[in-house]
């Protein structure tokens, strides 16, 4: 049995991040992934959006990590040469009575720190976005797009240049705490093949079911993970935007259908949301009519004939239909009271925007 400083298992965009702060603060790091590939799941079925932290419950983890976060990346972005781009979004009341929640965004924002968001007009918003409608918008010129993918390439990278190793195809299954580190066995083993001073669980939809696998770990400080499906369906031709479109938020916080943008200037729509017991990415197409109906809230031009099936991504959520979404989880020995296991419960948006800053804070939590 091998004895290494920290496991970090999950290599999606958060675990990554993880990895490498910890790989660069000098811990030897070993990253278990299950699947065959790093980030194959809610890290790259998403909108890729940097967000600016305008829709998080102020002094929330969400909320802080996600400012810092999009600071951090838009810096690595830049020395990286990771594809991205400042495009901006508009969110838009479609209805006199949505500019209350517009009011409330713009609020959360100042108390989020984030400063730089102005009120428009329907026709300053109409002359930005001919194809708009709306009766108030707020823009947000430090929301942005990223290429996820380039983005945890390069972070394993970071990681294995300082050392870090990935073992894929390698699903923890059993863990026991012993005086000498936490020995894990995978792949349904009876023999545990590492030991670790430190584990970090950012197996993600998998959490609970990783959690679940401590010996003698408490059910009581495993929360449980809902899967929030949300469909994507891509615009054929050309966008009729040339930023990001989010309507005026749900009750509950969903942010609704909104439109996206790739690098390509190709526009997309999502995510909704299905409740579902079980991983499923396929996109039903009859479920281009909800579609269409939400989009022309705020696109009334919409020939839904464009619209073709995307992708699907599933969020790893700690609160159920019908409840206000939760924070971020993030469970230390001083909460559960295990030494040497950090868990990470409920890393859905603004994951991809706090990965860094959630790195950074993980590592500093453990060195």
């Amino acid at each position: 049995m091998n004895d290494v400083a920290c496991i970090v298992i999950g290599a999606g965009v958060i675990g990554l991040a993880v990895a490498r702060a910890l790989a660069q603060a000098g811990r030897e790091v070993i990253i278990l992934e299950r699947e065959r590939h790093f980030g194959m799941h809610t890290s790259s079925r998403n909108s890729e959006v940097i967000h600016a932290g305008i829709h998080y419950e102020p002094g929330s983890l969400k909320a802080r990590m996600c400012v810092a976060g999009r600071d951090l990346l838009y810096r690595y972005s830049a020395e990286r040469g990771i594809p991205h781009r400042r495009c901006g979004k508009f969110t838009v009341a479609s209805r006199e009575e949505e500019v209350e929640a517009l009011e409330n965004i713009a609020a959360t924002a100042r108390a989020n720190g984030v400063l730089d968001l102005q009120w428009l007009s329907e026709s300053e918003a109409r002359r930005a976005e001919p194809q708009l409608h709306c009766v108030r918008a707020l823009s947000s010129p430090s929301t942005g797009i990223i290429d996820s993918h380039s983005l945890m390439q390069s972070l394993l990278a970071d990681a294995e240049a300082r050392g870090a190793t990935i073992a894929y195809g390698t699903a923890v299954t059993a863990m026991r705490p012993t005086p000498a580190g936490i020995e894990i066995a995978v792949n349904e083993e009876s023999a545990p093949v590492v030991r670790a001073s430190w584990v970090v669980n950012c197996a993600g939809l998998w959490a609970g079911q990783v959690a679940s696998c401590i010996e003698g770990f408490s059910p009581q400080h495993i929360p449980k993970i809902r899967f929030a499906k949300g469909s994507y369906f891509s615009l054929s031709g050309a966008s009729p935007f040339s930023r990001l479109v989010y309507p005026a938020p749900r009750p509950g916080g969903h942010l609704g259908i909104h439109m996206t943008l790739d690098l390509g200037h190709a526009a997309r729509f999502g995510p909704d949301t299905q409740w579902v017991e079980r991983i499923d990415y396929a996109v039903d197409p009859t479920r281009v009519a909800l579609f269409a109906e939400a989009i022309r809230q705020y696109w009334p031009g919409l020939d839904a004939s464009r619209l073709q099936p995307a992708y699907a991504g599933i969020r790893p959520k700690i609160s159920g239909m019908g409840e206000a979404s939760r924070d971020f989880c993030i469970s230390d020995p001083q909460s559960h009271g295990v030494r040497g296991i950090v868990n990470l419960f409920g890393m859905e948006s603004p994951g991809l925007t706090a990965s860094l800053a959630l790195g950074e804070t993980i590592a500093a939590m453990i060195t």
